[in-house]
């Protein structure tokens, strides 16, 4: 009998793909989000039996069918609150939530807010396509105001949210934004958002192309891409353009563009701090401040990112410290300390 040790077989992308139809409209930007994943996971080095995708209601929701791990497509909103409940009572596992402007934004903004604020240990894929695509063409928390949809034929009076925006002001400790058609990106936010201990925010920005088509058309297109956006990358200058002949400075907390060509370098430029959080929100605020002028390009990339105590880290920590407590006395826990002695 031999006594070599035969090495588990390396893990592919086709590994993680299951069996089920994929069944998003033809050329939907879910099918290269979905493509990337698949290809991230086997990177990882986690088991598949170790990492578990949830989803609640919308098209991006249908993602568990699609990956051969555990995973369970839950109710409208309410992902974060199922993974939060998961990873208490398991936290070994790598647990990402895939969710979408309505979902995670609408019905299930106060379980995304608090889910991120308690920094669990968990990734939200948060897919925006600023409409509502499975109940076919409502505008969603997203959609920029006066947009004209089925639900809003006089074009919407609501104010958008800005979901970097809103992460941020829930302390969420790593956000970053990627987009569906720039798959090397895409993959890179994966792997950052992974390697991050507690609650990452990603989000992504998706095209419908039935209810929303090219919504984000001046970022994906390369006739348009080099010059209107900006891919932050940690200690170096803020440049863009075809050239890299354009570059952000901030003057005071206000960004403005210069022109390299104007005499300016890219030691002038504004240098990305991932950890700076007064600078990440300028640029998280960057394209929805009608402020600033001129035109900014929007921003891609790791905003943010900081460390903090993970719940279930400490909530395991407190339960050891309750076990160690051994004179415990459970009767006098239950009435508390508002109590009074009648005599």
């Amino acid at each position: 009998m031999s006594d070599t040790i035969t090495a588990a077989p390396a893990l592919t992308a086709k590994d993680f793909a299951t069996d089920q139809e994929v069944r998003w409209c033809p050329g939907c930007g879910d099918y290269s989000i979905l493509a990337q994943v698949q290809k991230v996971m086997p990177t990882l080095g986690i088991a598949r039996e170790n990492i578990v995708i949830i989803s609640g209601i919308g098209c991006s929701s249908r993602f568990p069918y699609y990956m051969n791990t555990y995973g369970m497509h839950s109710i409208h909103g309410r992902a974060t609150a199922v993974a939060s409940g998961l990873k208490a009572a398991r936290p070994e596992l790598s647990v990402w939530i895939v969710t979408g402007d309505g979902d995670g934004l609408s019905i299930g903004g106060n379980h995304t807010i608090h889910l991120l604020r308690r920094n669990f240990d968990v990734n939200i894929l948060l897919f925006n396509n600023q409409i509502y695509g499975l109940t076919k063409g409502q505008y969603s928390p997203t959609s920029e105001t006066n947009k004209i949809t089925k639900s809003t034929p006089f074009g919407s009076i609501d104010h958008p949210f800005n979901p970097l925006a809103l992460a941020r002001g829930a302390d969420a400790t790593f956000v970053a934004r990627s987009m569906d058609r720039d798959p090397k990106h895409l993959q890179a936010m994966l792997l950052r958002a992974n390697q991050h201990k507690g609650a990452s925010f990603l989000e992504i920005y998706q095209n419908c192309n039935i209810f929303n088509d090219a919504a984000f058309e001046i970022y994906t297109e390369k006739s348009s891409k080099a010059e209107e956006t900006i891919f932050l990358e940690k200690g170096k200058p803020l440049l863009f353009g075809a050239k890299n002949d354009r570059g952000i400075k901030l003057d005071g907390f206000t960004p403005k563009v210069i022109n390299l060509s104007d005499g300016y370098s890219a030691d002038d430029c504004w240098i990305h701090d991932e950890t700076d959080m007064y600078k990440a929100q300028i640029l998280i605020r960057i394209f929805d401040d009608p402020q600033l002028e001129g035109h900014l390009p929007r921003p891609f990339g790791v905003f943010y990112e900081t460390d903090r105590p993970c719940y279930e880290e400490v909530m395991e920590q407190q339960i050891e410290y309750a076990k160690a407590k051994k004179s415990a006395d459970l009767d006098k826990l239950l009435r508390g300390n508002e109590v009074w002695t009648i005599q």
